[in-house]
């Protein structure tokens, strides 16, 4: 059985001994119910992880730490995924999969057709929310890199912001399917893909080809509007990239 993964906020380094956070720490002895001596793995997001032993002693929880493994889970290339706020807790899970996925970059975008609207102290907690499962996806799917999520913004101030690779708008009615779209990338690569909420993009929106100031952004026909999971076959929104991905992230 694999050992458990947890990742820690602060930098770690080879053959240290530390004191583990409180969360890590109860959720190690308390929730798992692990003993002292057992095994885990823990990272920091920096790249690699540290194999552990687990220290317990009284209400202290450390962990003596390995050499260091440098392995990582990285697709060859950068995937950001430009998502329009979909209604409800849909979002947890769009955030989840998007790491399972291998995303690196994840920009929540307020739509014109979005349903759910946040601002404020509301939208610093749902922010501070979706931080923590992409996290928790990050322990349990093997990723030792942590993918950043962005606060939310509007369409048109992203396209003002400088962006490496391509951009792609999915939209149902766009001409080229995505993973044609995709046929001429290979090795290392960086592509957005602009997906919508549940009503998808607005004429306005997609009309944005013309102000988008740094690069092109191209269309690309993908049934990618995000509606709750297993609706439509499975292949809507983020669940439905996995394939049209594959061409481009896997050997």
């Amino acid at each position: 059985m694999p050992s458990p993964r947890f990742h820690c906020s602060f930098a770690l380094s080879p053959h240290a001994r530390i004191e583990l956070p409180d969360a890590i720490a109860h959720h190690a002895a308390r929730v798992l119910r692990l003993r002292d001596g057992d095994t885990l793995v823990l990272f920091d997001g920096n790249g690699g992880e540290y194999p552990a032993t687990l220290r317990i002693a009284g209400k202290a929880v450390h962990a003596e730490l390995g050499a260091h493994d440098p392995r990582e889970a990285e697709l060859a290339g950068g995937i950001t995924l430009v998502q329009g706020l979909p209604s409800g807790d849909k979002m947890d899970w769009i955030v989840e999969k998007a790491v399972e996925l291998g995303v690196r970059h994840l920009v929540p975008i307020a739509a014109q057709r979005s349903v759910l609207q946040l601002n404020g102290d509301r939208q610093d907690k749902r922010l501070a929310h979706w931080r923590r499962i992409a996290t928790a996806a990050s322990e349990q799917c093997g990723r030792n890199r942590l993918m950043r999520i962005e606060p939310v913004a509007t369409l048109a101030h992203w396209l003002e912001t400088p962006q490496p690779g391509r951009r792609l708008l999915c939209h149902p009615e766009n001409g080229t399917p995505l993973n044609g779209a995709l046929d001429d990338m290979r090795d290392s690569w960086s592509i957005a893909l602009l997906v919508g909420p549940e009503g998808g993009w607005s004429d306005t929106e997609r009309g944005a080809r013309g102000r988008c100031r740094h690069g092109q952004l191209r269309s690309a026909c993908a049934a990618h509007r995000n509606r709750r999971p297993g609706v439509g076959g499975g292949n809507d929104g983020v669940a439905g990239l996995e394939r049209d991905l594959e061409p481009v992230h896997r050997p």
